[in-house]
């Protein structure tokens, strides 16, 4: 993934991962998220089950974390009490503000949902999932030209 180029991701058990390979060839969306706001904690768990039902069907799909917790500690708790398996940037990494910015994150919770390239699919994540839950992951990939048999019915 282009914009992820010489970055690295960590999991849920603080393990280092090499955000091109994991990204590479899938759709990826960043959610811009945090333990401390209602709306995120509210939102995680919808989103933490498509993922999972996504993985399932092992789909070509991955989550980035951006936390905008306070603190690592407070990071770490949230993603292991409402979180999917899905990778972070680590704590107060530079790169946090940068894709802020790049996104247009003037609000959270986000989700921003990006071709390989960076280029965005759309930034209407959050809504699209609540409102079709697994189903939008079929416009995402076709927007992103990824071949795949994936089927949401």
């Amino acid at each position: 993934m282009d914009i992820f180029s010489g970055k690295t991701l960590t999991d849920k058990k603080h393990q280092t991962i090499n955000a091109e390979e994991i990204l590479r060839n899938k759709v990826a969306a960043l959610y811009f998220s945090a333990g401390w706001c209602p709306p995120c904690k509210q939102f995680t768990p919808l989103l933490a089950e498509v993922y999972n039902e996504l993985m399932e069907k092992k789909s070509p799909f991955e989550i980035v974390f951006v936390s905008s917790d306070k603190s690592v500690q407070d990071m770490r708790q949230y993603m292991q009490e409402m979180h999917a398996d899905w990778p972070c940037l680590p704590f107060g990494d530079p790169f946090i503000s940068e894709l802020k910015t790049m996104y247009n994150v003037k609000s959270i919770p986000k989700l921003v949902v990006i071709k390989e390239n960076g280029e965005v699919i759309t930034e209407q994540g959050r809504k699209e999932v609540q409102d079709r839950g697994v189903h939008c992951f079929k416009n995402w990939v076709q927007a992103a030209n990824i071949i795949q048999n994936f089927t949401a019915d």
